[in-house]
This record gives C-alpha cells, sequence and structure tokens, in this order.
C-alpha cells in the first residue's frame, strides 16, 4: 500500500476528518537523516501531523511547523502544502532513550515538555499568519489538538503514530485529524470519545494494515463517515543547486571571491533532504559575472 491521505466528514457534516498513511514517507525521511527510533518517532509524527494540516489548504499555500522544546532533540522543522508533500528535519537526529513506561518510545523526553509548537502559513498573501503555543506534554498529538483548540478555536482530536524495526526502518506510521464544527451535537461527541476511547493506537492499526478509510470507520463507524477525497503523500523537497545558487548570489561579490580564495569553490547542504550541490570555481566566477551584469 502507497502512502496516501483521506478527506472526509462525519455525521452529516457535522464532523471533519483526516487520515493518513505516511510509512514510506516517514521511512523516506528516517533514510535520509538517520535517525535513531525516537528522533523518528518524534519527527514522523509532527510529519504526519503536518501533511494532514497541509491538506486543508488550497492551490500553493503551504505551512511550516517548528516545534522547539527543552529536550535533547532540539528543534523539528517541517514544511507542508495542499499537494501532499512534505519534508522535515530534527536538529538531533541520533537521539534515543530505553521505552518508557508504557512500553512505547520516550518522545517526551526528547522532546521536553517547555517549549513552544509555532505554525507559519504562507496563504500566497503579502503577511504570513502565525500562531503559537506553549508545549503542553511534548508526545506531539496532544500538543497539535492543544493548537487547534487554542490558536484556530477548533475542538479537535489528534492520534498520531510511528513503529520503527529493530535495524531504525520505519515499520508503520501514519494519524488521524477529528474536528467538530460548531453546533455539533453531544450525542455525536460522546460517539466518537467512546471509540477513541476503545480504539487500539493508530500505529498499531496501520501495522494490521488498516487502510486510512478504515481508521476513521474505526473512529466514527462507517455508517456516518462519507469520503470526499484521497490524495497521494510522498517526502518531497524542493531544493536544488539553482536555488542554491540564487542564495550564494544573494551573499555578494566579496564573498564569492572569499570562497574561491579560502577554498577553491563552495558546497551547499540542505537540511530538509540532506543533500549536498557542489559549485566550482567557475560556477562561481559566473555568479560574479552576473552580479556585475
Amino acid at each position: 500500500m502507497n502512502d496516501y491521505l483521506v478527506r472526509a466528514l462525519a455525521f452529516e457534516g457535522s464532523v471533519r476528518a483526516f487520515s493518513v498513511r505516511t510509512t514510506d514517507t516517514v521511512g523516506e525521511a528516517q533514510r535520509r537523516h538517520e535517525t535513531w527510533p525516537t528522533a523518528s518517532a518524534a519527527l514522523g509524527r509532527s510529519m504526519t501531523a503536518a501533511v494532514m494540516m497541509g491538506a486543508m489548504l488550497k492551490g500553493e499555500d503551504k505551512i511550516t511547523v517548528k516545534i522547539e522544546g527543552d529536550g535533547p532533540i532540539g528543534p523539528m522543522v517541517i514544511d507542508s502544502n495542499a499537494k501532499g508533500e512534505v519534508r522535515g528535519y530534527v536538529t538531533n537526529p541520533q537521539t534515543h532513550f530505553e521505552l518508557n513506561e508504557k512500553g512505547k518510545l520516550d518522545v517526551r523526553r526528547a522532546v521536553g515538555t517547555e517549549g513552544t509548537l509555532t505554525m507559519v502559513k504562507d496563504l500566497g498573501m503579502r503577511d504570513f499568519f502565525t500562531g503559537q503555543v506553549p508545549i503542553t506534554s511534548g508526545e506531539i498529538a496532544e500538543d497539535f489538538t492543544y493548537y487547534f483548540a487554542v490558536s484556530e478555536q477548533v475542538p479537535s482530536s489528534v492520534g498520531l503514530g510511528v513503529l520503527v524495526n529493530p535495524d531504525n526502518s520505519i515499520l508503520a506510521a501514519g494519524g488521524f485529524i477529528i474536528q467538530l464544527m460548531p453546533g455539533t451535537d453531544d450525542e455525536t461527541i460522546t460517539i466518537i470519545e467512546e471509540h477513541l476511547n476503545k480504539m487500539e493506537p493508530v500505529s498499531k492499526l496501520i501495522e494490521k494494515g488498516l487502510t486510512p478509510e478504515e481508521l476513521l470507520f474505526e473512529i466514527l463507524g462507517q455508517e456516518n463517515v462519507q469520503i470526499l477525497s484521497t490524495m497521494p503523500v510522498a517526502f518531497e523537497c524542493n531544493c536544488s543547486k539553482e536555488r542554491f545558487g540564487r542564495a550564494i548570489i544573494s551573499l555578494g561579490e566579496s564573498e564569492i571571491r572569499e570562497m574561491i580564495a579560502e577554498d577553491g569553490g563552495a558546497e551547499a547542504h540542505c537540511h530538509f533532504c540532506m543533500e549536498k550541490y557542489n559549485y566550482t570555481v567557475d560556477e562561481l566566477e559566473s555568479f560574479i559575472d552576473e552580479i556585475n551584469a
């Protein structure tokens, strides 16, 4: 099964729902960054939430999520857009601890319980929309739930899961976001709460082979769900040698001449995908020519 996302409504439009399988997407991030299990879980959960939030956007809109706690993992940064494309990195990818008291990866310890979750939305207008909330648990799902409640005033339930194989590769990853629209009745809320309390962890359900649709059926009841659309999801980085070249040009002639004199060239490194781009002396001199043209 390839990674994909589902948009849905439930209970006659009173509930909005998203569900996604991100096993391959998180696996790609794990391979590129060589993350250890606890870091993989933290980054994977964050990327899963971000790709669902990207699906709430339209057209060329995009979001950047930054989770900056006081734990040893350091800041995490994730970009996502309305096309199902997501990329992310963690400052200290080789972070890992023993399992916590519940027998799960200790994401809280890695992320920390003090700090901020910041959301920047680029909606194609002059100004960006920025929302920021304090980290409430460090477990990621609860932190996104709190963000929706405080910054967007939308009561939500966020479930995120990542299972890691003994060789550090990703066994299963995915999640859901359930949001109550204004006027949702108490009976509907009670049904959803009962289902959420009874269900297995989302990563276990994905490991068992449940599709994103079936995940929503598990939470909301199949008879209550109306699937609106599906969308492929993938790790995708928009970096390129040309883009980094423009960044080098923006440094100015003196800085570029310094690169030539001291290093005999230049190397650019993308934090998101770990790609490296090398520039020869001839290429750097062509940048100088462009500046002086």
